[in-house]
């Protein structure tokens, strides 16, 4: 019985590194494409915190201001895109 377990953990040993192995031929993104995808998700949650913003204001100047804010938040993330291209 014993050499059962021990057979089974060689096998499971072995399953793991070649997960490993597969894992580790992945292309790792760089720092530089990780910095502008943060910046990326960091720019559409701001859009999204402004558009419910947005949706909820009634006073005319601050719907001006918000959706000035919109534009410029879709032209940053446009600018990103376009870089990531």
């Amino acid at each position: 019985m014993a050499r059962g377990w021990e057979s089974k953990s060689v096998e499971d040993q072995i399953s793991q590194r070649e997960n490993q192995s597969i894992i580790n031929r992945t292309p790792k993104m760089n720092r530089a494409k990780s910095a502008l995808r943060q910046k990326r998700e960091g720019l559409v949650l701001a859009r999204a915190h402004t558009l419910s913003h947005l949706e909820s204001a009634a006073d005319a100047r601050y719907r001006a201001l918000l959706e000035r804010t919109l534009a410029h938040l879709d032209s940053q993330i446009a600018s990103l895109e376009s870089q990531n291209s």
